[in-house]
């Protein structure tokens, strides 16, 4: 990694981006042209009618997408925090059950949607118009989702492999032969909505075949027979990593469920009808999609840049990296604002051409109205990203979902009943210029936080020399709550034992090991939010969070194999468990003697005290959970538990030493 981070702290910003943004461009930029060919060729070949149907049966396809992004990126995120951890069997089992979990839950979506496909048409706002291409589209369409989901499963996990250049190939294959069969299908074979599924579907079976065969060629692991067996704690894991992906795609699949049944309602009491607000706002959502592909390929791009640096508090660097993909950004959206206010008549021609002079005037309506501060997401997209890159979990969640549900849909209910089909599309610029205002507000709050000095080293805990008085090679971990007197406690054990404690000292070594600096790692580091599953995005891998936890681990093996020590937290005793020669210890006191510690030596009054005690806890506990999938207080995980207030600091000291002279004594060699 030391070269990786290397590069990440000191090679030219723009060199960066563009290293790491033009593939995330490209992957999503296909992944959008998948939904536009068919509806480009659809609009021609039957009319808007056959488009209005396929906007219709997108939202089922998207729920399946769901799926196949929550077992991709959660098996993608095991395996590499899997190999971090030097543990490949478990990181193939890992991997082989997000294949199994999404070739299972593929099956049954396949078969369910095929049973109620009438019924969840009408969820997501059919007419009775479109019922017949959208039946059509969608039965052909559900035949093919397995092959999706699978071949989107593994373009994931193939990435986290380390071959981003193999997945972009099989999605880019998978595209072309999509654009050359759509029209045979539709103009030579007279095939219609049938022949764009059909095309479709062809063309997710090669890139699931391509993808496929890449199984038996992992860099990083060796799967067989024997892993693709469903393991319940593995399977929950990986869904548990993924679940920050399910979230995003299902929330753009109640988005439009929404706005497919309001602009039905409304349009109908329009001149324009149910049919034409569905089929123009579906193009001019998936049309916009194209701009926020660019918009996201750059700020992803830009994560690891933002994540490193943010850790190794270069914030010029920080500021300079946010400057180019702000301003690229917002570049990139400019040059679309223009277009959607200037052309889109010539913008709804490429989806065909229509004589109903309705058609063409709400598509204008809709490009110019609803798209209206598409600028806005030039600022609000790349600002959640550079909260989820710098492990601001709750800013990026908000401003992830302020947009979509918070705003939108609220917006499309109150707009709707206040102006009809025109509210509908004023919803759109209402949600874009609201959410601008709050990334921007986050955004300026968070760079004034940002500062250029350098921090300097704390030093080393255990400065004097030592004399250890143990015969044998043994390892104390000491788990504790907040305020029991864990850490003393281990002071206490390794000054009468004369061996080394790592506490802040582990905190300096990874420091010098990573580059990040010592204030970041001690704030971040056996700290997790229940809400930090959501930054786990789509191409950003482990965040600094992960690689904190990677590299401690990696220390605390290769201190265990080299001397006898204390270790206090960062599951240790996890990290260990494998080994005879430890003692695993967890300290704990209750609240009223902890409240009182946390006064004495912290400083704290009485409530804060609580407080902090409870919040320190719960994130230590989550920290746990995440990392070892194992409950922190559960006794059952440690060789002793002692309440340091039954005994005092001093004498729960004295009790662990004498434990650790018995335990020397049994041990062999």
């Amino acid at each position: 990694m030391e070269n990786e981070e290397n590069i990440l702290g000191k090679e030219k910003i723009g060199k960066l981006i563009k290293k790491f943004s033009i593939p995330c461009i490209i992957s999503l930029l296909v992944n959008s042209l998948y939904n536009i060919v068919d509806q480009i060729f659809i609009g021609w070949g039957v009319g808007y009618l056959g488009n209005g149907a396929t906007n219709v049966v997108f939202p089922i396809t998207m729920i399946c997408l769901s799926f196949a992004l929550m077992f991709g990126d959660g098996a993608s995120a095991y395996l590499s925090l899997k190999l971090g951890e030097k543990k490949k069997e478990e990181a193939s089992k890992g991997v082989a059950n997000g294949i199994t979990l999404a070739t299972i839950v593929s099956l049954i979506l396949c078969v369910s949607i095929l049973i109620f496909l009438p019924q969840l048409l009408n969820v997501f706002g059919c007419t009775d118009v479109l019922r017949k291409y959208a039946l059509t589209y969608g039965g052909i369409i559900t035949i093919g989702l397995p092959f999706m989901m699978l071949g989107t499963t593994l373009n994931s996990i193939i990435r986290a492999d380390g071959n981003p250049k193999y997945a972009m190939t099989s999605m880019v294959l998978g595209a072309i032969l999509n654009v050359i069969l759509d029209p045979i299908f539709i103009f030579v074979f007279k095939m219609e909505v049938a022949g764009a599924a059909v095309a479709t579907i062809i063309s997710q079976i090669l890139t699931f075949v391509i993808n496929i065969k890449y199984i038996k060629k992992f860099k990083s692991i060796k799967l067989d027979k024997e892993k693709f067996l469903l393991q319940g704690n593995v399977a929950k894991k990986v869904a548990s990593l993924g679940i920050s992906s399910f979230i995003t795609q299902m929330s753009f699949v109640l988005v439009v469920a929404v706005e497919n049944n309001l602009l039905s309602k409304y349009g109908a009491n329009s001149k324009y009808g149910a049919e034409i607000p569905i089929t123009v706002l579906g193009i001019v959502m998936k049309v916009s999609q194209i701009l926020n592909s660019i918009i996201v390929g750059i700020a992803v791009g830009s994560q690891p840049i933002l994540g490193y640096n943010y850790g190794a508090q270069k914030y010029d660097r920080v500021k300079n990296t946010l400057k180019i993909v702000l301003t690229s950004s917002v570049v990139i959206s400019t040059i679309a604002f223009i277009l959607f206010q200037t052309i889109p008549e010539k913008l709804i021609a490429i989806f065909g051409s229509s004589d109903d002079e309705n058609y063409i005037q709400f598509a204008c309506l809709s490009f110019r109205i609803y798209l209206m501060l598409c600028i806005c997401n030039g600022i609000q997209i790349p600002s959640g990203i550079f909260f989820q890159a710098i492990g601001k979990s709750v800013k990026s969640a908000i401003l992830s979902l302020s947009r979509q549900i918070l705003i939108l849909i609220p917006a499309f209910f109150i707009l709707g009943i206040l102006f009809g089909i025109d509210g509908i599309l004023y919803a759109g610029p209402f949600a874009d210029g609201f959410a601008f205002i709050i990334a921007s507000t986050l955004l300026i709050i968070e760079l004034k936080h940002l500062k250029n000095e350098n921090i300097t080293s704390q030093g080393l805990l255990n400065g004097a020399s030592t004399e250890n008085i143990l015969d044998k090679h043994i390892i104390i971990t000491i788990s504790r709550e907040y305020g029991s007197g864990g850490r003393y406690i281990g002071k206490l054990i390794a000054e009468q034992l004369g061996i080394k404690l790592y506490d802040k000292e582990l905190v300096e070594k990874v420091a010098k090991e990573t580059g990040l600096s010592e204030k970041y790692i001690e704030n971040n580091e056996q700290k997790r939010n229940a809400i930090d599953t959501l930054n786990n995005g789509y191409y950003f891998g482990l965040n600094n969070s992960d690689e904190l936890f990677l590299k401690e681990s990696e220390l605390i093996q290769e201190i265990a194999d080299k001397e006898s020590c204390v270790i206090i937290g960062r599951c240790a005793d996890f990290i260990l468990k494998d080994r005879k020669n430890i003692i695993k210890a967890f300290i704990y006191s209750n609240m009223e003697d902890k409240i009182n510690r946390a006064t004495q030596f912290y400083g704290l009054s009485k409530v804060k005290a609580e407080k902090e005690i409870r919040r320190i806890d719960k994130l230590r506990a989550n920290h746990y959970k995440y990392y070892t999938e194992k409950e922190w207080d559960n006794h059952s995980n440690y060789d002793i538990c002692i309440n340091s207030d039954a005994l005092g600091v001093e004498k729960s000291a004295e009790l662990i030493c004498n434990m650790v002279k018995e335990k020397t004594s049994l041990i062999v060699g």
